[in-house]
């Protein structure tokens, strides 16, 4: 039978209390019961409109049929079809704009909860089933990846699948990116991350960190004497962007970029990190968007009585995700 409920199922929290002194996943996750019970609100439309709602164009119905008849390893083969990264967009993508912004769910009511079921459906895979992925056979071709972030890798996956040998190049110690070194471990936890760059490596990509192509090798050393006959640019976009106003360089004013990677790449908020951070009691951060209530709600965990968001708009124009302004707010 079909779930006409006009609203999600709640998704399970840590307390705000509890929460804002740790550093543990704000969302624990949707039990079996809720996935299948959520996963009946889909009306299975004809024309999926969620489907082109998603980058990746995920068979959204197909993985969620799964999930109502309680079949979860057959909704996870689904969505690996066409993302390399389920886990991880499960929690940040921004849904609400994408999949479920399409949902015809969500013109009476509630939207389907998509990428709360995506969620689910990859953390119940990563428990329950351990058999390794079959890396498929090589066609003989090599391409570099430039960037361990969600781009390359996800370009490493795409091309591991159609049998290219990929190794992936990147400058930090970690592969992962801005999913490693810019969304909190409350957000994101870090060994999910690591789960689904071994998911790639068992398909047969080399990763190596601690390599700054441009100054370890060159685009040009890769192609010409490391046989690469293509090279992805995944470099990102981690600067930070000033505003050019007196005291940006005062003691105690952080870029949300260097902010976010003390905390959350060099772990700044354990007694014994080896790059601390400034704690203070109250804490201002100019802008709106998912990264300025990332960064509002660590200074939160670090201690900080008083977190101001400074936006140049009103409250409904908050760039950042609906869900993540809730939670910073409570």
């Amino acid at each position: 039978m079909p779930n006409m409920d006009p609203k999600k199922c709640p998704m399970p929290s840590q307390e705000p209390n509890v929460r804002n002194k740790n550093f543990k996943e704000v969302a624990l996750g949707y039990t079996e019961e809720m996935a299948v019970n959520e996963a009946k609100r889909c009306l299975q439309c004809k024309n999926h409109p969620c489907r082109s709602g998603c980058p990746v164009e995920i068979d959204i119905p197909g993985f969620i049929k799964h999930v109502a008849e309680g079949d979860f390893e057959a909704a996870y083969n689904v969505i690996a079809q066409s993302s390399a990264l389920p886990a991880v967009c499960g929690r940040v993508c921004p849904q609400e704009h994408q999949c479920e912004g399409k949902c015809v769910r969500g013109i009476k009511g509630e939207a389907v909860g998509i990428g709360r079921l995506e969620r689910f459906v990859a953390d119940w895979y990563r428990n329950n089933v351990h058999t390794k992925p079959t890396a498929p056979a090589s066609n003989g071709h090599k391409v570099a990846v430039i960037g361990a972030g969600p781009s390359g890798l996800t370009v490493a996956g795409d091309l591991a699948k159609l049998g290219y040998k990929v190794t992936v190049y990147e400058a930090l110690h970690v592969a992962g990116g801005v999913l490693m070194y810019g969304i909190p471990e409350f957000r994101l936890p870090k060994d999910i991350v690591q789960h689904e760059v071994e998911g790639l490596k068992e398909l047969g990509v080399d990763i190596e960190t601690n390599m700054v192509i441009g100054k370890v090798l060159t685009i040009d050393e890769l192609m010409n004497d490391y046989g690469f006959e293509a090279v992805y640019v995944a470099s990102g976009a981690g600067l930070p962007r000033f505003m050019g106003i007196p005291g940006e360089s005062l003691n105690g004013v952080y870029s949300a970029n260097e902010y976010l990677t003390r905390v959350n790449l060099m772990k700044a908020y354990k007694e014994d990190s080896r790059t601390p951070i400034m704690k203070s009691k109250s804490v201002a951060v100019v802008g709106g968007g998912n990264v300025a209530m990332d960064a509002a709600r660590c200074a939160k965990r670090l201690g900080a009585e008083n977190v101001y968001i400074v936006y140049r708009r009103g409250m409904a124009e908050l760039p950042a995700r609906k869900e993540e302004v809730e939670h910073a707010e409570e």
